[in-house]
């Protein structure tokens, strides 16, 4: 599980595909990477991976290694990085940490588009359009997790939602990169679209 609460920019330095698995190998500040052990969980631009390899004893700046199977390459953006490119990086809760987001599980529902970005002296405005099946669990000032950053919905649209962001969120995350086209792994709060489910179930046992 993940708070949503970005920790760093990693960078891609170099993606490997065979048989259909893609070895990821991520650069990341070493201090991001102290006690890590084989086979923890590491939320990848919002994606849930395991690592599979890391070196933190390389200066500043250590690396980490996952497998990326087709699925999570088809069904995220992951499988549209490229070498130079930044993705935003957080480990696993740990028991007691400060919980400064909202509980995120680092399951992607879908890959939404950011369709018009308006940047202001003081902020920045990004309106993301996403698959219909999923907008009913998007709610006016609810949270979602837009590229693992944890979020407040802004404003809602018939094409998806906006998003109001501070310089600290474009800086610390990935957001601030991003241009119109731009594709973005989305996960809708797992308590809205529980308590959605479970009012569209029992409605329906009533007819």
């Amino acid at each position: 599980m993940f708070t949503g609460i970005v920790q760093c920019q990693a960078q891609v330095q170099s993606k490997t595909l065979t048989n259909g698995v893609q070895r990821l190998v991520l650069a990341v500040p070493s201090k991001y990477l102290q006690n890590l052990e084989l086979g923890a969980s590491i939320a990848v631009n919002g994606c849930c991976l395991t690592v599979v390899e890391y070196d933190a004893d390389a200066g500043a700046l250590g690396s980490v290694q996952f497998d990326v199977i087709d699925e999570t390459l088809a069904l995220t953006n992951l499988g549209l990085l490229e070498c130079g490119d930044k993705v935003n990086f957080e480990r696993s809760m740990t028991f007691g940490s400060e919980l400064g987001g909202h509980i995120v599980s680092g399951h992607i529902h879908c890959v939404g588009s950011l369709i018009e970005r308006i940047d202001t002296q003081d902020n920045c405005r990004m309106h993301i359009a996403m698959d219909a099946k999923w907008r009913e669990y998007v709610l006016y000032k609810g949270f979602i997790s837009v590229n693992g950053a944890s979020l407040t919905v802004g404003e809602l649209s018939e094409q998806g939602f906006w998003l109001h962001l501070i310089p600290e969120t474009l800086a610390i995350t990935n957001l601030g990169q991003m241009v119109a086209g731009t594709e973005i792994n989305i996960e809708v709060d797992q308590q809205t679209y529980t308590i959605v489910q479970t009012v569209q179930r029992y409605l329906k046992q009533q007819h």
